[in-house]
This record gives C-alpha cells, structure tokens and sequence, in this order.
C-alpha cells in the first residue's frame, strides 16, 4: 500500500507542478460560470502539490488525504464542463466522459490514507 500513496503523492505534485508549466490547458476546461479562472488555476496547482507531498509524511497525511478528496469535489465542475461543454466536442467521448468516473475512484483511492 505503500507503493500506492507513493504514486498517488507524486501523480499530485506532477499534476500541481504542469499548473504553473502548462496553465493555458486548465484556463481551457474552466467553466465560464466561476471566477478568477487565472488565481483558481493557480491555487488549486498550489493545493494539488502541497497536499502531494503532505501524503509524504505520516503527521499530514491524514489532512492530505481530506484535502485531496476536498480539491476533488471542488473541480469536478471543470470536468463536467469537459464532458459536456460544445468547445470540447471534437474531443473523444471516452476522453471526456471518461472524466467524470474516475474522479470517483481518486476519491475512493484518497479515501484509503485517511485512516
């Protein structure tokens, strides 16, 4: 299980880490409804890298593991704008629906480190 939440930690800090490389793709699958697009890609890049590495340590992964299932639930409207927004109709189906079911198993994954 260990292996596990290794990969988990570092899947988050590459994912927060490509917020401040690649912020153009997070600005796009905003949806248009929430504001500040610019800070919220900036700080949910912030979150993901700061709960990764609190996975790290025994003391912070608890509370990473709540925040990570949080910051989940909190851009799931991003991914549902993905799934059904018209800009992103050329993409495939499988891509942007696909989305949507596996946040539920990164929550059941983040779920496992809080205990």
């Amino acid at each position: 299980m260990k292996i596990s939440m290794y990969v988990m930690a570092a899947l988050y800090m590459l994912a927060g880490i490509w917020h401040f490389v690649r912020p153009k793709f997070y600005l796009y699958i905003m949806p248009p409804y929430l504001p500040a697009h610019t800070a919220l890609v900036f700080w949910s890049g912030v979150a993901e890298l700061a709960l990764g590495i609190g996975l790290l340590f025994p003391a912070t992964r608890v509370w990473a593991a709540w925040g990570l299932i949080a910051l989940l639930i909190a851009v799931f409207p991003a991914n549902y704008y993905m799934a059904i927004g018209e800009k992103f109709q050329a993409m495939s189906p499988w891509i942007r629906w696909g989305r949507l079911p596996v946040q539920g198993l990164l929550i059941w994954w983040a779920y496992q480190y809080t205990k």
